[in-house]
């Protein structure tokens, strides 16, 4: 059954910072290629820097990442480009990219291409009421993500160690979602790139499309993946980023009109899915979008 066609697709070559558009990609098990390549590390805490440590790294998300050449399947990542806000810009192979990295953020970062094995963030959780199914607003806790997170919850990871990915490989939004929450909210921007997002769909239904994709198949092209899970959101969403406002009621509407379970986690506010390539392939803008 036809569902759609691609819209758009991104790729972030630094976890937490602004991405590419891309017309079309490669992907493999490990998702498109390039993605979430590289992270900053907190020198003095050993945890991966992420935009969801709000206080320490404010200007994360204003920061761009784009590849100096285009990466391939096999072989290290090539080096990236990062331009800062402050209008100055290195690319991650010069000697002194830590240097000015760690001057613009005020704290001492290295800038890494592989995750520690203790794959650790600081989240902060935002003043929002049922965001967080144990309650917790206003506060700051560590997570463990990637395979440290299924590690610790002894289950099989489907993201390799030393990778940077939250959860899954491959994520997947619907233009009717967008579309739905900006006319219950529409004094809110639903930007898409509040939810950074590797694969827009372009839908023509009506509500939460994706929300019965959970369990299913989807065809992406040549591209076939296993839809997993819905995406939970957190403060991400509300954050400001280049000409998008900062603004909680992103969130706060999707914890009143698209609060749902998530495997034994509980209820939580989600936008999209997370999925896993069960066949690689390449992905293009305009291809269509099945699901069986």
């Amino acid at each position: 059954m036809i569902v759609g066609s691609v819209s758009r697709l991104w790729r972030f070559p630094v976890k937490s910072m602004a991405g590419e558009r891309l017309d079309e990609s490669e992907c493999t098990t490990r998702g498109l290629i390039g993605d979430r390549a590289y992270a900053l590390i907190d020198a003095e805490t050993g945890k991966v820097v992420s935009a969801k440590s709000v206080r320490l790294f404010p200007d994360l998300l204003n920061c761009r990442a784009s590849f100096v050449e285009q990466p391939r399947a096999e072989g290290e990542a090539p080096p990236v480009r990062i331009d800062l806000p402050n209008g100055r810009s290195v690319t991650s192979d010069s000697g002194d990219a830590e240097r000015v990295l760690s001057s613009f953020f005020g704290r001492e970062v290295r800038l890494a291409q592989a995750a520690p094995k203790d794959f650790t963030i600081d989240q902060y959780h935002p003043d929002v009421e049922d965001a967080d199914p144990a309650g917790r607003r206003d506060i700051v806790v560590e997570q463990k993500l990637g395979s440290a997170f299924f590690d610790e919850a002894g289950m099989p990871s489907p993201v390799p160690a030393g990778s940077f990915f939250d959860l899954f490989p491959l994520t997947v939004l619907t233009t009717s979602t967008i579309e739905r929450l900006s006319e219950l909210c529409p004094g809110s921007s639903f930007d898409e790139r509040r939810f950074r997002m590797n694969v827009i769909v372009r839908t023509h239904g009506d509500g939460f499309a994706e929300n019965d994709w959970v369990g299913r198949e989807l065809a992406l092209g040549d591209l076939r993946v296993s839809v997993a899970l819905p995406d939970p959101r957190c403060v991400m969403t509300t954050l400001a980023q280049h000409d998008l406002p900062k603004d909680t009621d992103v969130l706060r509407t999707l914890v009143r009109h698209n609060r749902i379970q998530v495997g034994d986690a509980g209820l939580l506010p989600c936008a999209g899915v997370y999925a896993v390539v069960t066949g690689i392939g390449a992905i293009r803008v305009g291809d269509s979008v099945s699901l069986s």
